[in-house]
């Protein structure tokens, strides 16, 4: 028969699909530490279930949820990376934390509208409270504001944009903005969406800790000004997804103060560490910067898709992002009450903020801050370990959770021993229970690990140290005897 409105289930179709769906999440969710590390390994099979799902046209006729969820959870979804597992130890991981998922199918079940304050003021005060929330965390004053994004490559973006805006004319094409060897990428891509020309980010070389050099950055903002550039801002690193390195937030603060440099923080991976004594000790300095990413999908455990800004003056944010329209509805001047439109890139927006608050409020704040100091002991152990090993070097000791090793054999050249340490990750990553990924630094290939997943708990960095001592063996027992 068919429903004479076929787009909305009756409340008995609602609860079967959601009472199947629910069902799989929760099987999905208790086993995903015996999932493989690395469902995509044997990448023709993960490549060749991709090109079987090509559509070319929508379906117009309905299919039943049994097979879709058939398909999305027993082939699509196992053949991934197994990123919310406990052995998601390459990349730094969206833990996925379930309280949070309940969140985001509230947020989309009931669908408010959260961009501008009117709508929804209840909601958007939610979301506001997170915000502040943050910005406690790293030490910012109460005036401070922000707001969340979908991840840090959009947030460094407005940071861009408000910077260009608070230190540069209109005609902007002379400014130059400054970020280390090791800086994120997207500092670099938010540079050219924000209209400046590639050549003006310059990139700055990091020292034997792969830090901003402050005598390189010097030299590099007088030798632009001499030339008639005019330097703008500097992105500092609160943990750099290479080594997980920390710039001297200090020194990066006063040299901005004396140049007029506008200070940004990438603390996408490393600022809710700021949480723990031992974080804040490491980015001492972080709360004195113009404007700082975090990203809750990493420290904070949250499922992809939720980043945050936070600028020490929200009233920047206004002044490059609010633009106006007659069929809006009237804006706030109270600072207690956010218009997101008016501070962000976005005016269509998900209710992005009610995962964090959720998982926050149903929590405590001390569980996250007790599973971050987990994690720094975690490794710091790991790399005692690793240390132990026989032939390996520690090339980027752990500031906070992320450090970088390789293995080394005496007189073997550079091209040799990058050939030996990417065998030894294919190695440890064939194991399948846990991942890990590599790096350049420099022309030297080195293995990470980045210790974050609230999963991730001693047992499964005990089975992450006995497959490298094993997978070191072997290439051990496999070299040529003399």
């Amino acid at each position: 028969m068919t429903r004479a409105f076929p787009l909305e289930p009756s409340d008995e179709e609602l609860r079967r699909l959601l009472d199947d769906a629910v069902r799989r999440v929760a099987l999905h969710i208790g086993s995903l530490s015996s999932q493989p590390a690395d469902g995509t390994a044997g990448a023709e099979g993960a490549g060749a279930l991709a090109r079987s799902l090509i559509e070319r046209e929508a379906p117009e006729d309905p299919t039943p949820a049994g097979p879709l969820l058939d398909l999305l959870f027993e082939k699509a979804i196992p053949a991934s990376f197994n990123n919310a597992g406990p052995g998601f130890l390459a990349y730094v991981p969206g833990g996925g934390q379930p309280y949070a998922a309940v969140a985001d199918l509230i947020s989309s079940a009931v669908n408010r509208y959260v961009g501008v304050f009117a709508p929804a003021p209840a909601l958007v005060q939610l979301e506001t409270n997170v915000i502040r929330w943050l910005a406690r965390a790293v030490g910012y004053p109460e005036s401070a504001g922000g707001f969340l994004t979908s991840g840090g490559s959009l947030a460094n973006f407005s940071a861009v944009v408000a910077a260009r805006h608070e230190k540069l004319p209109e005609n902007f094409l002379k400014g130059t903005l400054y970020v280390s060897d090791q800086g994120h990428h997207c500092i670099r891509k938010a540079a050219l969406l924000a209209g400046f020309p590639d050549a003006n980010v310059r990139e700055i070389p990091s020292d034997a800790a792969f830090r901003m050099r402050l005598d390189a950055l010097a030299n590099r903002v007088a030798a632009d000004r001499a030339e008639g550039f005019t330097p703008f801002l500097v992105a500092a690193s609160a943990g750099t997804v290479n080594t997980g390195a920390v710039d001297d937030l200090d020194a990066l603060a006063d040299f901005a103060g004396r140049e007029n440099l506008w200070l940004h923080t990438d603390a996408a991976y490393g600022g809710f560490f700021a949480l723990t004594s031992r974080g804040r000790a490491a980015m001492s300095g972080l709360q004195r910067a113009d404007s700082i990413v975090l990203d809750p999908h990493k420290g904070l455990f949250m499922p992809y898709g939720t980043g945050s800004l936070l600028v020490k003056d929200p009233a920047a944010l206004r002044r490059s992002h609010s633009v106006r329209a007659h069929y809006m509805p009237g804006m706030q001047d109270d600072p207690d009450c956010v218009d997101f439109c008016e501070i962000s890139p976005e005016l269509s927006r998900n209710f992005r903020g009610l995962a964090v608050w959720l998982a926050v409020k149903l929590c405590g704040l001390a569980a996250f801050r007790a599973s971050l100091d987990e994690k720094l002991d975690l490794a710091r152990e790991a790399v005692e370990a690793v240390r132990e090993i026989p032939g390996m070097t520690i090339v980027a000791e752990p500031e906070l959770s992320l450090f970088a090793f390789r293995l080394t054999v005496p007189g073997a050249s550079r091209a040799e021993t990058n050939r030996l340490n990417r065998d030894l990750l294919d190695r440890v990553n064939a194991r399948q229970r846990v991942f890990l990924t590599g790096t350049l630094l420099g022309e030297d290939f080195a293995i990470r690990m980045c210790i974050l997943s609230f999963r991730t708990h001693a047992d499964r960095v005990h089975m992450a140290l006995e497959d490298l001592r094993g997978a070191a063996q072997e290439i051990a027992h496999a070299a040529p005897k003399e």
